[in-house]
C-alpha cells in the first residue's frame, strides 16, 4: 500500500516532557497542528502556531476541561475514510482531516499511588484522550495515533528520517501500541473500582467484631473479613486467632483431598502437614498420623475427614492442641473433648474452596488460580522399564496428595498411606530429601519398599540415588527435566519405579 503524507496533526497531551524535539520538527514540515488547553499553550510559548480546537468546532473547553475534544469535526476528521463519500461528508459539514494524532494520558495510575482523594483521582480518569486513541487507532488506514510519550522517538523517526510519510506498517504498529495502551488504562480503572466496590463490601459485611487479637505477632494487628460461618460450625473453645486461621485454612485444604476416602487424620504445624495416615478406623488413622512426628504434632491443628468417636477422642486428649476439625463429633466425644474450654472443636460443613488464591506483596496484590489440581493413577505416565505395584500406585498418589500442601521445596515420603517423612521449605531439592528420611529414621521409621514423592522435577539423579540407598521403590515426580533421562536410567539400574505427572505443585 502506498505511503501517506501526513498533512495535519492534533496534540493533545498531559504530559509535555519529550515533545521538544517533536516541535521543532513540527517547525521544519507544513503540518497543520489543531490542540487544546495547555498542550496549545505549550506548542505556542514555543514557537509553533496551532489552531485551537475550540475554532473548529465553535466550542470552548467546558466544564472545568472535562470536554474540549469530543465533537463531531474532531472525530469526523479522524475517523473519515479517505474515500469520496466520506470526503464530500467532511467538505459538507466543513471538517478538516486529520492524519495524526498524538495523547499523552491523564495520569491514572500514578495518582492512585499518590493520593487516596477519591475525587482526585476520578478527575484523572481520561475521557477525550482515550476515545482519540481508540478513534485514530481504529481508522489506522488513514491516520497515525502516537499514544504516549513512550512512541515520541517512533514519531521522531516519522517526522525527520520519513519526513512526514507513513507506511501501512508504521500505522498498523501504532494502533497495536494504542489498543495495549487503551486496554492497560481501562484494567487500571477497573483494579480501582473493583478494589474500592471490595472495601465498601467488606464495610457493609463485617463488624468491629472480625478484629483479631493481633496478627502472627503480637505487635501486629489483624482483622479477618469473610464468613466462616459457612464453612464451619464453632462448637467449643476460645477465640480464633490470625495464625489459628492460617493454619485451619491449610488444613482443610489438604483434607479437601482425602474427604471421599477411608478414615484420614492429618496433623499441621505452621501450615505444613507433619503427620497424616488413612486407615480402616478414625482411631487408627489419628494414632499412625500421629507417630509420624510425634514431636511437631505439640501444638497443632488436628483434622479429620470423618465423625470423631469416643476412643479416638481419649487418644486425641493425650495430646496439647490448638484445634480439631471434623464433620462431626459423636455426643459422647463432644461432652469429652469440650470440658477444655479453652480447646477449639469445629465441625466443618464444606470442603468447598476458594477459585483465587491473593497475596499482598510490592505495594499490590497478586491472585493466581488455587492449586486445585489432584493427580490420579490415570494421569501417572510410568517411564521406567518396572511398573510400579498397585499398592505403590496408591502410595504415590497418597505422597503427591501432601507433597502439594508442603512448602517448596519439598519431599514425601510414605508406605502404606501413612507419611513417614517430609522434607520442606528448603533451598535445594537435596536437602528437602535428606531432612525427610532424617524424619522417617527419627521415628524408627524402615523406609525399604517406600514411596517417594516430589513437589518439582529433579535437576540431577543425586534425590534418586539419595532415596535408593534408604530402600525407596517407587518414585512420583512431574519431570520436565533436561537431565530426565539420567534418573529414568538410574531407576532402571536398579529396578525403581517412577512416574511422572506433568504437573509441578510448587508452594511459595
Amino acid at each position: 500500500m502506498p505511503t501517506k503524507q501526513i498533512k495535519s496533526a492534533l496534540i493533545s497531551v498531559f504530559d509535555k516532557t519529550g515533545l521538544d524535539n517533536i516541535i521543532e520538527l513540527f517547525k521544519s514540515s507544513e503540518i497543520t497542528i489543531y490542540s487544546t488547553g495547555g498542550t496549545y499553550s505549550f506548542l505556542e510559548s514555543n514557537g509553533l502556531h496551532p489552531v485551537k480546537v475550540e475554532d473548529i468546532t465553535s466550542y470552548p473547553s467546558i466544564l472545568d476541561g472535562r470536554v474540549k475534544t469530543l465533537h463531531p469535526k474532531v472525530f469526523g476528521g479522524i475517523l473519515a475514510k479517505r474515500e469520496e463519500d466520506h470526503l464530500q461528508q467532511l467538505g459538507k459539514y466543513e471538517i478538516p482531516t486529520i492524519d495524526l494524532v498524538v495523547v499523552d494520558l491523564y495520569p491514572f495510575e500514578e495518582t492512585v499511588l499518590s493520593t487516596t482523594d477519591d475525587e482526585a483521582i476520578i478527575e484523572k480518569i481520561d475521557i477525550g484522550g482515550i476515545a482519540l486513541i481508540r478513534a485514530a487507532a481504529k481508522n489506522f488506514n488513514d491516520v497515525l495515533i502516537i499514544p504516549s510519550k513512550e512512541q515520541y522517538g517512533f514519531l521522531e523517526n516519522i517526522l525527520g528520517d520519513q519526513k512526514a510519510s507513513t507506511s501501512f506498517a508504521d500505522r498498523k504498529q501504532m494502533a497495536a501500541e494504542a489498543f495495549a495502551v487503551s486496554s492497560n488504562y481501562d484494567t487500571a480503572i477497573y483494579n480501582y473500582f473493583n478494589k474500592e466496590i471490595k472495601k465498601a463490601s467488606l464495610k457493609l459485611s463485617f463488624n468491629e467484631g472480625d478484629t483479631l487479637r493481633y496478627g502472627e505477632n503480637p505487635h501486629q494487628q489483624g482483622i479477618y473479613f469473610g464468613e466462616l460461618n459457612n464453612v464451619f460450625n464453632k462448637l467449643s473453645g476460645k477465640e480464633l486467632s490470625y495464625n489459628n486461621l492460617v493454619d485451619i485454612d491449610a488444613a482443610v485444604q489438604l483434607m479437601a483431598e482425602f474427604k471421599d476416602d477411608k478414615p484420614t487424620f492429618a496433623i499441621l504445624k505452621h501450615t505444613n502437614p507433619c503427620g497424616v495416615a488413612t486407615r480402616n478406623s478414625v482411631v487408627e488413622a489419628w494414632k499412625d498420623a500421629l507417630a509420624g512426628d510425634p514431636v511437631s504434632a505439640f501444638g497443632g491443628i488436628l483434622i479429620c475427614n470423618k465423625e470423631i468417636d469416643i476412643d479416638t477422642a481419649e487418644e486425641i486428649n493425650k495430646l496439647f492442641y490448638e484445634v480439631l476439625i471434623a464433620p462431626g463429633f459423636s455426643e459422647e466425644a463432644f461432652t469429652f473433648l469440650s470440658s477444655k474450654k479453652k480447646r477449639v472443636l469445629l465441625q466443618i460443613k464444606t470442603y468447598a474452596r476458594q477459585s483465587s488464591n491473593f497475596k499482598s506483596i510490592l505495594n499490590g496484590v497478586i491472585v493466581q488460580d488455587m492449586d486445585i489440581k489432584s493427580e490420579t493413577e490415570a494421569d501417572f505416565s510410568c517411564k521406567t522399564q518396572i511398573t510400579p505395584s498397585s499398592e505403590q500406585i496408591n502410595d504415590l498418589i497418597f505422597s503427591n496428595k501432601i507433597v502439594k500442601h508442603l512448602k517448596s521445596n519439598t519431599i514425601v515420603l510414605s508406605k502404606n498411606n501413612q507419611l513417614l517423612g517430609m522434607g520442606c521449605g528448603q533451598t535445594s531439592r537435596v536437602d528437602a530429601c535428606h531432612q525427610a528420611i532424617k524424619k522417617a529414621q527419627q521415628f524408627g521409621f524402615a523406609l525399604e519398599g517406600s514411596a517417594m514423592a516430589s513437589d518439582a522435577f529433579f535437576p540431577f539423579p543425586d534425590c534418586v540415588e539419595i532415596a535408593h540407598q534408604v530402600g525407596v521403590k517407587a518414585i512420583v515426580q512431574p519431570g520436565g527435566s533436561i537431565n530426565d533421562q539420567l534418573s529414568i536410567d538410574y531407576c532402571d539400574e536398579n529396578e525403581i519405579a517412577m512416574v511422572f505427572t506433568s504437573t509441578r505443585h510448587f508452594k511459595h
